[in-house]
């Protein structure tokens, strides 16, 4: 994968590649399992997405008080949230989306 800009990386949570969306062999617990640890993985997400977004509005709120000068930083930190909310946005409906079309097959 091509990485063109360092700086993205930092903007997605630290979770292991394999946490999200596995599911262990076996029988329906195994199934259970996966789904549960799928549940908590998207959980860590949303909650990084939404630590993100706090700390952007403190940015923000820091500048306007004239606590902070570093305009970059202000900027570097709300370009950080939307990105990663806008990803966030993405994958919700593209799940959606593969509801929608499993509701839809035929049985």
């Amino acid at each position: 994968m091509i990485n063109l800009n360092p700086n993205v990386s930092s903007t997605l949570p630290k979770i292991s590649p394999g946490s999200f969306g596995a599911t262990k062999v076996g029988g329906a617990d195994g199934m259970k399992a996966g789904f549960e640890e799928t549940i908590k993985a998207a959980g860590k997400y949303v909650s990084a997405v939404s630590d993100l977004q706090q700390s952007s509005n403190m940015s923000i709120k820091d500048l306007l008080a004239g606590k902070n000068l570093d305009i970059t930083s202000v900027v570097s930190a709300v370009a950080k949230a939307d990105m990663s909310f806008k990803l966030l946005v993405g994958v919700r409906n593209k799940l959606i989306e593969a509801y929608k079309q499993t509701m839809n097959m035929p049985l």
